[in-house]
């Protein structure tokens, strides 16, 4: 047994009579490999579909299933979607990171917590919720293989009931996450959802002052993240060649323009695919086969993050004085090869403004919003297309 040192804590005043309405922070601390990301994702849809304006970010380490992730949910009515410096409402999920976390909250934070856990012993400054999720997953999950995929559900039932989260929205954003294929899934995860909205209501009474209001300001707007924006934008400039190595954290961009081409990119009367999708066996193949495509006159593009744009150079050299056309996404991250692949970054600028040996000198494009990745994406294959030459998206983790 070790013993947990922590810095003292600065806080704020929790004055429960002032009402913080559609302008706070939350964040989720689970075990990774949990199922949590659909608890989330679910989370953050209901908030948005009440017309708040909402943006959602994933913190793990570069780690395998089984230690810390945190998600951070921001409502801002501003429309802000930078994360805050603070978190309002934090749920515990975690027993190895949840004494930490709960110490680093600013006086007049909540805390949704798993009753074993004792937090509240921790501080008096905060609000504290504790919740038997162990105990009340087992009615909603008969099947014990299912109940920690489960369990996370608990909890939004529970924000669901605290924050004043409308729970047809919940329903809504439930049954759209899990799709008409999973049914089941869906209807299971509602019974976890009401089981936490049910407890919430009959032994939770409110103590904070965090809570959303319906408002109008998401209409005509989607929940979107960069590398999926990116993805539209190349599906939209006619891309029609794709090749590629997976990498983080670049690999979800090609991941989801796959799904696109298979919807929007086959011959009706055929049936065949009008598109080629190619998984090289590295990141000096995918670019080969990018810029190969680029001489037979074809849209081509490949998706990477700095790792591979190294392993690129020679490549691109070539394209820059051949003059073949090719876009190249290079979704920024910390370190080489096995470094932080989790961690965002944007220092491949420099390198890739000159990749290759000799005096190149590459059009490079920088979104700074997903309405941005999905324009530049456009804008990047007329210009590798009008220019005769490789062109560079660079985008970083947080927007991708």
């Amino acid at each position: 047994m070790s013993t947990l040192q922590v810095a003292p804590v600065e806080t704020r005043s929790g004055d429960p009579e002032r009402q913080v309405i559609n302008d706070f922070s939350i964040q989720i601390a689970t075990v990774n490999g949990s199922g949590s990301q659909t608890a989330n994702s679910v989370l953050m849809r209901s908030i948005f579909q009440m017309g708040i304006p909402v943006s959602g970010k994933n913190m793990f380490p570069s780690n395998i299933a089984g230690l810390p992730t945190w998600f951070t949910i921001r409502a801002s009515k501003q429309g802000f979607i930078a994360r805050k410096k603070e978190i309002d409402f934090l749920v515990a999920m975690n027993p190895e990171t949840a004494r930490e976390d709960v110490m680093k909250l600013d006086g007049g934070a909540a805390v949704v917590y798993d009753g074993p856990l004792k937090l509240n012993e921790l501080r008096s400054d905060l609000h504290f919720y504790p919740v038997p999720f162990d105990k009340l997953v087992v009615p909603v999950c008969p099947e014990a293989k299912l109940r920690k995929l489960v369990r996370n559900m608990i909890y939004d039932g529970i924000l669901a009931k605290l924050l004043g989260i409308d729970m047809d929205e919940m329903r809504k954003a439930l049954f759209k996450q899990f799709g008409k294929r999973k049914a089941k899934a869906a209807e299971l995860n509602m019974g976890a959802l009401a089981a936490g909205f049910e407890y919430a209501e009959k032994n939770l009474p409110k103590q904070d002052p965090f809570r959303v209001e319906k408002m109008n300001a998401t209409a005509g707007k989607i929940i979107i993240e960069g590398n999926a924006a990116a993805a539209l934008g190349s599906l939209f400039a006619g891309v029609t060649v794709v090749t590629w190595y997976p990498i983080t954290p670049s690999s979800s961009l090609v991941e989801t323009l796959i799904g696109y081409l298979k919807r929007f990119r086959i011959d009706k009367e055929t049936g065949k695919a009008t598109y080629a999708v190619v998984q090289a066996e590295d990141e000096l193949a995918s670019i080969g086969m990018a810029l190969g495509a680029g001489w037979a006159g074809a849209r081509s593009m490949t998706s990477t993050a700095g790792p591979g744009v190294s392993l690129m150079a020679e490549f691109v050299g070539l394209g820059y004085y051949a003059e073949i056309p090719a876009v190249i996404f290079d979704v920024q991250r910390v370190g080489p090869s096995t470094g932080l692949p989790t961690r965002t970054a944007q220092g491949d600028l420099l390198s890739t403004a000159i990749l290759s040996h000799g005096d190149t000198k590459h059009p490079m494009l920088f979104p700074s919003s997903c309405e941005e990745c999905f324009s530049m994406a456009i804008e990047a294959f007329d210009l590798s297309e009008k220019f005769q030459t490789p062109v560079f998206v660079m985008l970083d983790l947080d927007l991708a």
